[in-house]
């Protein structure tokens, strides 16, 4: 897979394993930050000495000033974006009904979740028409397709449900072009198994979710490496769940009773 590959926010959480299993499948590498540089110094280190082509870049996704220079820096370096993966996005672990949102945190979570993947790829897809192929993952959560209710987390939930529709949109208007564009939804997969491969999990339990196991971020990279390939482009505007059975019905934050 001769393909450049931009994961935002790939130096840390679900990022960090749809990094190594596109690196490994032949993409060079472009992941972003905000102010992580010496996990993103790591994870170029540790690519370069496996012979991956990787690119770490400042900025933040929900600042359309920060994508557009950095789709350029990618540009410069490697010609354009084909594969763009929009592993970031904001989220509070705690529970505040939606009347008691401040205007920041409504920004932070609208901004990072939704504008910031239209952002990135308002300015990838016009490189991917050019070539005649490109590939956008998005980021859900668990029945988002349905736009349920989530009490206690209504600005990340009506940022992704906006997400979806964005993501079928766009689904829709660049298949002509050779684009396709779908969504993963993660289950609740947390630490320490985010950045972990699946043989991690095996024989350890986790009764949330029905097959038995905690989630991984390899769980969702198989998937998104699926989605990336040239012979997955019969499969656009889909939502893939990747939770084990898990629903929100199950979440639980610290204070819950």
């Amino acid at each position: 897979m001769n393909r450049v590959a931009w994961v935002t926010g790939g130096i840390s959480g679900l990022g960090v394993m749809v990094v190594h299993h596109l690196a490994e499948a032949g993409c060079r590498i472009a992941v972003n930050y905000r102010s992580s540089r010496e996990k993103a110094d790591q994870l170029v280190q540790t690519l370069e000495q496996q012979g991956r082509e990787v690119l770490a870049l400042q900025g933040d996704v929900a600042d359309p000033t920060a994508v557009r220079r950095m789709v350029r820096e990618i540009e410069e370096r490697w010609g354009g974006v084909d594969i763009l993966v929009c592993a970031a996005g904001p989220f509070l672990f705690k529970r505040i009904s939606a009347v008691d949102l401040t205007d920041e945190q409504w920004r932070e979570m609208v901004d990072g979740n939704l504008s910031g993947a239209f952002y990135c790829a308002r300015e990838t897809v016009p490189g991917m028409r050019r070539r005649g192929w490109g590939r956008i993952i998005t980021f859900g959560f668990p029945e988002v397709e349905t736009a349920p209710h989530w009490e206690g987390f209504s600005a990340y939930a009506a940022a992704k449900a906006g997400l979806v529709s964005l993501t079928r949109t766009l689904a829709r208007e660049e298949a002509p072009h050779g684009i396709t564009v779908n969504m993963v939804s993660p289950g609740d997969i947390r630490h320490p198994y985010k950045e972990a491969p699946i043989a991690a999990a095996r024989g350890e339990r986790e009764p949330k979710n029905p097959v038995g196991r905690p989630g991984t971020g390899e769980d969702l990279a198989r998937v998104i490496r699926f989605l990336a390939e040239d012979d997955s482009d019969f499969v656009t505007g889909a939502v893939i769940p990747v939770t084990g059975g898990f629903d929100n019905r199950d979440f639980h934050v610290e204070g819950d009773q």
